[in-house]
């Protein structure tokens, strides 16, 4: 089959490579109609080149066909429609049933002391074949694959393997009291879906930022109200301008949906792109131990968000030797929390805004379909932010 392959930073290549086939009882084969672009896939591209054996099959947002279940997986049938998520969970566990699949005890990745395994997400996640290709053998397929009825489009239902999820994760996390206040920085995929969740349930007024003009164009047409980087000589003016229109206090939320793709320090951006340039054997142990993230928009948060309020973390961070405001964070009493989306506890929940009405315009989220052929130019266009790409579709 074709896939999409990591061969080195900044170096994709679609190849032939093997056919998935069932390995254990609780496997399926997936054939896939479409896969998403996600900006996590461009810290492979570029900053956790560590993690990365060349070869190494790429994507974690996929929707397609059932062609094949195990013995055990007794609730697919092949022809299903499904929509599959991109962690690999058991949802027998205890984790999993205290609606943490994320940290899922039968597929944490214990030899490197992170949690639940990740479709086409390094080492680090259990080097688990990724879904950009043509087929795609999922692991524990009697929990993860959600049936969706047949007719309407792909776009209506793919997000759900991440994007959805994870920005109403963002939200749930921000804990936005009802007509409160959110800003989000960031309007990429995660943060301009974050904005269409907070107006959907109840947010009075959501402030975004970023300093892509078709990203802020895309949100204010939606209902968010936009401030440009770009207009700004400073931080601390931004920070009083969104200020401003919350009687001088600040939102109530804020979410990161940048993580450490954040323009920021140019120090820590040297040290990110030093150890991508080691040899692995060398690089790894550095990266993952003293790393070091670009923290402004996370800085940026803290001096936001009002005293009392909450920083709700969807945009990655990898570093471990980050220097933290402790003294801002505890004097502010601010509440933060972070991690990756857990999918099927949001799933339910999330269904009934995929109708006809589609109320968070998923139908036209996407700024590019391309097949699965252009891959290593959908990567570089997303990467730049050229050609108004937003949210990328591949389609084998």
């Amino acid at each position: 089959m074709k896939a999409v392959t990591w061969q080195g930073k900044r170096d994709v290549r679609v190849e032939d490579v093997p056919d998935p086939r069932i390995e254990q009882p609780t496997d399926a084969i997936i054939r896939i109609t479409s896969s998403g672009l996600c900006g996590s896939d461009l810290h492979l591209y570029e900053v956790l080149t560590p993690f990365m054996t060349p070869g190494d099959i790429l994507g974690h947002e996929p929707m397609g066909i059932v062609e094949e279940v195990g013995p055990g997986v007794p609730d697919l049938a092949v022809g299903d429609r499904v929509v599959v998520p991109f962690q690999i969970a058991c949802g027998n566990c205890w984790m999993c049933l205290t609606g943490l699949p994320t940290q899922c005890e039968t597929t944490q990745v214990t030899g490197e002391h992170m949690g639940a395994a990740l479709f086409g997400y390094t080492r680090l996640y259990g080097a688990v074949p990724g879904a950009q290709a043509e087929y795609l053998r999922v692991p524990q397929a009697q929990f993860g694959p959600m049936k969706v009825p047949e007719g309407p489009p792909d776009d209506r239902f793919v997000y759900l393997s991440d994007v959805l999820p994870t920005a109403w994760q963002a939200f749930e996390y921000a804990s936005v009291p009802p007509g409160g206040t959110l800003a989000v920085l960031g309007l990429g995929p995660i943060g301009d879906m974050a904005c269409r969740i907070a107006l959907a349930r109840g947010a009075e007024r959501v402030f975004g930022v970023d300093l892509v003009p078709e990203r802020l164009a895309r949100a204010a047409a939606r209902g968010v109200q936009t401030f440009d980087l770009r207009a700004f000589d400073s931080e601390k003016e931004l920070v009083t301008a969104i200020r401003d229109e919350t009687g001088g206090r600040g939102p109530d939320a804020v979410i990161d949906a940048v993580g450490t793709e954040a323009h920021g320090s140019a120090a820590a951006k040297l040290a990110q792109q030093a150890t991508a340039l080691m040899p692995r054997k060398l690089s790894a142990p550095l990266a993952e131990r003293f790393s070091i993230d670009r923290l402004s928009a996370l800085h940026m948060a803290i001096e936001l968000v009002r005293r009392g309020g909450t920083i709700s973390l969807s945009g990655v961070y990898g570093g471990m030797a980050d220097p933290m405001p402790m003294l801002t964070l505890f004097d502010k009493q601010i509440q933060l929390r972070m991690g990756q989306a857990n999918v099927r506890r949001w799933s339910d929940e999330i269904m009934p805004y995929l109708t006809e009405e589609d109320p968070l315009g998923v139908d036209d989220f996407a700024t590019h379909h391309v097949p699965l052929s252009e891959a290593p130019h959908a990567y570089e266009m997303f990467q730049r932010k050229q050609d108004g790409a937003v949210k990328v579709l591949m389609r084998p």
